[in-house]
């Protein structure tokens, strides 16, 4: 199992990469190919497993974790988040709800505003661990266009407390496309830091927005 702040999921470590100079995160890549060679001459031949890509972030947050709790579950949040290089709108009669409930829920994507990339159907549960930490899994799919490519999907975002009143959060993503996996997981990377830019800009907003809430 994945400890959030030990090494890779996979059984090779890779060395982390450096936090950015102005934030206080770490990014992880897994590998995408695992082999076992036979052990003994005769043996069957070299097994290869694909593994999803990885991308995670670690940032300290200037709000409670009360209020971080709520505003990860804000699907205007998750909104402001993404844009400007993704926007989304509901395809839900009611449109997005004030809080994320547990189950599904359809948005269509655009590429700046501008291109479709698809359907996508976001898959909402919560849990807690020790510590006082809770979690937001989203483990949706993608249903048409650029999105249908997406193999697996995997989103897990944990808040819990840290010192002088602040927040740990903390941000997963494993995602597979298929053999183009490692192919896609740069944009990936990159989208993944413009998230711990906005979320770190918008997080001392938060205890205001969501007091008492």
């Amino acid at each position: 199992m994945c400890d959030w702040s030990g090494p890779s999921c996979v059984g090779t470590r890779h060395p982390p990469l450096q936090p950015h100079m102005f934030l206080f995160y770490e990014v992880r890549a897994a590998r995408f190919t695992k082999c076992a060679r036979p052990f003994y001459e005769g043996a069957s031949s070299s097994r290869c497993e694909t593994w999803p890509m990885r991308v995670m972030l670690k940032l300290e947050l200037s709000c409670t974790p009360d209020a971080a709790w709520q505003a990860i579950r804000d699907p205007e949040v998750f909104r402001a988040v993404s844009a400007p290089f993704t926007t989304f709108e509901s395809l839900e009669p009611g449109g997005f709800p004030a809080s994320w409930p547990a189950g599904e829920h359809r948005v269509a994507g655009r590429a700046f505003g501008i291109a479709p990339v698809g359907k996508q159907v976001i898959r909402i549960s919560t849990g807690s661990k020790p510590g006082g930490v809770r979690l937001v899994v989203d483990d949706g799919r993608g249903e048409s266009g650029a999105l249908a490519s997406i193999t697996s999907w995997h989103h897990t975002m944990a808040v819990s407390p840290a010192p002088g009143g602040r927040t740990l959060f903390r941000d997963r993503l494993s995602f597979g496309v298929g053999a183009v996996t490692p192919l896609a997981w740069p944009a990936l990377w990159a989208f993944w830091q413009w998230r711990g830019i906005r979320i770190s800009q918008l997080a001392p907003t938060w205890n205001d927005r969501y007091d008492g809430a």
